[in-house]
């Protein structure tokens, strides 16, 4: 199984923090975001990974060749990362993508048993789900009473959410298909180049596609946002460096 790596943005919530370098080069309690996903990846046996990079784009690459020079590794650039989202930097990983594949954010911190939960889960397309009181900020999920996904997004009314979508997802090779179709309308076609790539997800539940929700909250996954998303990830570690 393949991974695609998200990590082109520039992080403006996290300035001054990313002025100087991308925020999965942060330093958690002594290793880099970056590093705490690729460990737990590969703990996992998942070592071909595509990254499509963007801001700061060479200072990611230089960490991964050096620290992981036997990772098996794609490199994309979103030339257009201050232009664009989340969505288009995925489009740009599909000529590089073969048969099923984990999408992951480069800002999440996660254990190697969540990545044994999803890789493992017999239903796709799948994502992992935080169960949590939720706000207006996060990606919230709708689901009906067989944990299948009705609804996703920030708009989602958050008394209704059973949860936050934690950024991690899997598809097989013809829902990986259907993804990139869909993408590349509303991108290519639609010129909706400035969102998230929830907002395709919700287009193929839309027209039918069955997302399973896997339940992570046990494994405690956090995304760093903000400086006080980092802290905590910090405290939650050992303490800031």
């Amino acid at each position: 199984m393949q991974v695609v790596f998200l990590a082109a943005g520039m992080s403006n919530r996290l300035r001054p923090l990313t002025d100087s370098r991308p925020k999965c080069l942060l330093d958690v309690a002594g290793k880099t975001l970056l590093e705490r996903a690729l460990d737990a990846l590969q703990s996992e046996g998942l070592a071909q990974i595509v990254f499509v990079t963007g801001y700061r784009a060479s200072m990611i690459r230089e960490a991964v060749e050096e620290r992981y020079p036997r990772l098996a590794a794609t490199w994309i650039v979103n030339e257009r990362y201050a232009q664009t989202n989340n969505a288009y930097s995925l489009l740009l990983a599909e000529p590089a993508v073969r048969g099923e594949f984990l999408l992951l954010d480069s800002d999440i911190i996660f254990p190697p048993q969540m990545v044994r939960a999803m890789v493992g889960f017999p239903e796709r397309p799948c994502l992992a789900l935080d169960r949590h009181a939720c706000g207006e900020e996060e990606i919230k999920v709708l689901l009906d009473g067989q944990n299948r996904v009705q609804d996703i997004g920030k708009d989602v009314p958050p008394a209704q959410a059973a949860g936050e979508s934690t950024g991690v997802e899997v598809f097989s090779e013809r829902s990986g298909r259907e993804l990139f179709q869909v993408l590349r309308r509303r991108i290519v076609d639609e010129h909706r180049e400035n969102e998230f790539y929830e907002a395709s997800f919700r287009d193929m539940i839309r027209g039918g596609t069955a997302f399973q929700a896997v339940d992570t909250t046990t494994f405690s996954a956090l995304e760093v946002d903000t400086a006080e998303d980092l802290e905590r990830a910090r405290a939650s570690f050992g303490g800031a460096r």
